[in-house]
């Protein structure tokens, strides 16, 4: 089965119109493209949650810096329209730079919060342009469940928080990351890995692995969790850790002290020079 390609506005709302004269349920799952195994296990999921799929690729240029990839960032079109359409995938929503953001554009969305520290403290504006780009979507497909990766876990929340406080008839589903083998979590950066960058990588996971077993003691608290983790990566030395913290996974306010309420440990780390982020829930 080969998936609709929708290009312009027009094409989109037939399809999305066409799709409520008949009465069917929709999810959505947008993504920047180069899909891999996870984006795919997204796209599984959104399939048991509604009666049709459309998956956006497109890659956001204001959710990048001026000194990020965006103009390397792996453009794969012909290859994920194939693997959408070995899942089934209805439609496929592909706009450009201009349909979404015409000239002139000047409106934004800003989380006050949620959206500070963590990725937000290193990536200036980067969320504005994740939430901004995700709203507009939202506004365009019209999807009854939207689903996105747990792995970038700031930004699973904080896209919960805007449908929530805006109060957008929709839900927001959250995927479990898939992982390599080794426990590499699979992002399509990875392929900017050399071979040994690769290997230094999996320290990540294992940090990851050894602060959730740290906080099964008895009376463990949050320091020892995240002390447990930079025991094993800062064991690598091509691991330049940028930020590791543990977080409530409700709101992701700091978490301190003993261990309250279900958190997340999340970390952020260049390899080379690739930046890699990673989690793992804990309760």
């Amino acid at each position: 089965m080969t998936p609709k390609t929708l290009i312009t506005l027009a094409e989109l709302r037939e399809q999305r119109d066409a799709w409520e004269r008949d009465g069917v349920t929709v999810a959505f799952v947008p993504t920047m493209g180069a899909l891999h195994a996870g984006h795919l296990s997204l796209v599984d999921q959104a399939r048991t949650l509604a009666d049709r799929v459309i998956v956006s690729v497109f890659v956001n240029p204001i959710q990048f810096g001026p000194n990020e990839d965006f103009a390397k960032y792996p453009r794969t079109l012909a290859a994920d329209l194939e693997l959408l359409g070995a899942k089934g995938v209805e439609a496929v929503f592909l706009p450009n730079a201009t349909t979404m953001y015409p000239e002139g554009f000047q409106t934004y969305v800003h989380n006050t919060e949620m959206a500070q520290g963590l990725c937000g403290a290193s990536r200036k504006n980067h969320f504005e342009g994740v939430l901004t780009v995700v709203l507009k979507l939202f506004h365009l497909v019209r999807p009854h469940v939207a689903v996105f990766g747990k792995k970038d876990y700031q930004q699973w929340r904080l896209i919960g928080r805007m449908v929530e406080d805006l109060n957008l008839p929709l839900t927001v589903v959250g995927g479990e990351t898939l992982r390599e083998t080794d426990g590499l979590a699979m992002s399509s950066r990875n392929r900017y890995l050399a071979p040994d960058e690769r290997q230094a990588a999996i320290c990540l996971y294992r940090g990851l692995a050894a602060a959730k077993e740290r906080a099964q003691d008895a009376g463990a608290v949050a320091s020892a969790v995240v002390q447990a983790f930079l025991d094993v990566v800062q064991l690598e030395p091509q691991v330049a850790l940028e930020y590791v913290e543990l977080r409530r996974q409700k709101d992701l306010s700091s978490l301190e002290g003993s261990l309250d309420a279900p958190a997340v440990l999340l970390a952020a780390a260049h390899v080379g020079g690739t930046r890699l982020i990673d989690n793992i829930e804990i309760g």
